[in-house]
């Protein structure tokens, strides 16, 4: 498909509330992909529609179990507390410590319309929580404490 640049902080996409997205078509469906693509491109383990410049309700995330793919995602359930470092590719060479939930449960459809419960936790519940914020217009940098600069 096709791989996009991604896009950084200071761009307003990243700030807005992404839109749900009403119907699945073959244009979403190439979104997920391109998305996908991305992601997988700049070395990530998630990536929001917003971050290529779509201010669309999809997130794609794999922390290496499998590519998983959700349209209009949102968090049903929430357990636990932990720190952990997090850092983005629209904030490229900056990491900094985010407080989140252990545990999540997340609600989405699939490429094919079908709603979709995963429940998460460890890195993938961070990776869900962290997108499903691109989708609000927040970034990680406005919870993150310790924030360290390196050098891109």
């Amino acid at each position: 498909m096709a791989v996009y640049k991604v896009v950084e902080i200071g761009d307003p996409v990243l700030k807005e509330i992404a839109k749900p997205i009403k119907e699945i078509t073959p244009n979403i469906i190439k979104l997920l992909e391109n998305m996908a693509d991305t992601m997988y491109a700049y070395n990530g383990v998630g990536l929001a529609a917003p971050q290529i410049g779509v201010s669309k309700r999809a997130i794609v995330v794999d922390v290496g179990e499998g590519l998983i793919e959700l349209i209009n995602p949102e968090i049903i359930e929430v357990f636990g507390e932990e720190k952990d470092i997090e850092g983005c590719l629209s904030i490229p060479g900056v990491q900094g410590e985010v407080v989140r939930a252990q545990k999540v449960t997340v609600k989405g459809l699939n490429r094919y319309g079908e709603e979709i419960v995963i429940p998460a936790e460890g890195l993938l519940a961070r990776a869900f929580q962290h997108e499903i914020d691109h989708l609000n217009g927040i970034l990680f940098v406005e919870k993150a404490e310790n924030i360290v600069r390196k050098g891109r």
